[in-house]
């Protein structure tokens, strides 16, 4: 035990011997042992610093979408009013979605005192059925008995025919998308405006 210790000291200390020549390096050295070019250190911090402080205000100001249902690879908060079609963002808390909150992006699509009806028609799948959502009876989507992992989902069930206050259905067009379809209208509170950059 004694000879292991003794072992890591001693290429610890060779280690600690080339420091500082490795420090003259990064300090704008031209290699090991030669004399410092402190003009050379100021040029580099001149590149570095900049670019490291405009990537640390630029990446919180844009998220990575991970749904295929959207047409969107990165969002940015857009402020204001939301609108119908607007792209929008906010925190999901579901079963299918895993053991934490994750954030989503969806399109607005059916607004508080819009007309909301479901109608349930038998699936492919045998013995279930899906629900067919229509806003201000235009089809928003078709819900789908099992997920893509094979979690069973349940589909939505309007207990109400318009859209209540303070409340947005939030969707899209995709025939697998994870939306209003299974958890109901979301919170106006809840939800960000965002708009598409890439």
């Amino acid at each position: 035990m004694l000879s292991l210790a003794f072992a890591a000291a001693k290429a610890s200390w060779s280690e600690l011997k080339l420091l500082p020549l490795k420090a003259a390096v990064a300090l704008g050295s031209s290699g090991l042992g030669q004399p410092l070019r402190p003009a050379q250190l100021w040029k580099a911090y001149g590149i570095v610093l900049p670019v490291g402080l405009l990537t640390l205000w630029a990446i919180p100001q844009v998220t990575l979408v991970m749904s295929p249902s959207i047409d969107a690879s990165l969002v940015r908060n857009a402020p204001g009013p939301i609108a119908r079609g607007d792209l929008v963002s906010f925190s999901l808390s579901h079963p299918l979605a895993g053991p934490k909150p994750v954030m989503v992006t969806k399109y607005a699509l059916c607004f508080p005192g819009d007309r909301i009806d479901m109608i349930e028609k038998p699936s492919m799948t045998a013995g279930t059925w899906d629900g067919w959502y229509y806003c201000n009876g235009r089809l928003l989507g078709v819900s789908k008995p099992v997920g893509h992992n094979g979690m069973k989902l349940d589909h939505w069930l309007p207990a109400y025919g318009t859209i209540p206050a303070g409340m947005i259905y939030v969707g899209s067009s995709h025939p697998s998308g994870f939306d209003s379809r299974y958890y109901g209208p979301v919170e106006t509170g809840r939800l960000r405006r965002v708009e598409q950059v890439l």
